[in-house]
């Protein structure tokens, strides 16, 4: 495994969850579900941890929950402008149920963030008007996500030649090959 680089994606995914302004503070999530259609949208990346889980937000009533309820397998992408420097993560993605868990992570979010979390209607829903949505006061849909990566592709963006790795995880370890660009 090529140590230096390992390191680097790293930094950078755990740099993404922990500075506001770091590119990979918010990235692209796809999913699949029954209907066979993938289906993308941005999240926010919350933590990650030492062995390279990935957490997320999200209101248990969207639709990402349903799909990963139907095939846990999800995607990640992430890019760095400035760097050049894309990520793409292949994982199996876990919905967190443990009410202590939940309410220790909601206490941490600031409360205008917590709004995200209470409309009275499920993301996606139809409305007439951006204005007339409600929020709940008593009640919220908040949940996490994990997601346990088993495939990452690193691919940097350089002359005179662009540079990519796969690394995959087998049996709790990572094991690293270089790919055509």
């Amino acid at each position: 495994m090529n140590t230096i680089i390992w390191e680097e994606l790293t930094n950078e995914l755990r740099e993404g969850a922990t500075k506001k302004g770091h590119p990979f503070h918010y990235c692209t999530m796809a999913t699949v579900g029954l209907e066979r259609m993938p289906r993308l949208r941005t999240v926010v990346l919350r933590k990650v941890s030492d062995n390279l889980d990935l957490s997320i937000y999200t209101d248990q009533r969207s639709k990402k929950i349903l799909h990963i309820k139907e095939n846990n397998r999800v995607s990640l992408l992430f890019y760095h402008p400035k760097k050049l420097i894309q990520i793409k993560i292949e994982g199996l993605a876990g919905i967190h149920t443990d009410p202590k868990i939940l309410k220790k992570h909601w206490n941490e979010i600031q409360p205008s963030s917590r709004k995200d979390y209470t409309t009275s209607e499920a993301p996606g829903s139809d409305i007439s008007d951006p204005d007339a949505v409600e929020y709940l006061e008593d009640k919220n849909y908040f949940c996490i996500v994990e997601i346990e990566p088993f495939k990452i592709e690193y691919l940097k963006l350089q002359r005179p030649n662009h540079l990519r790795i796969k690394h995959s995880k087998i049996n709790n370890s990572w094991k690293s090959e270089f790919l055509v660009p």
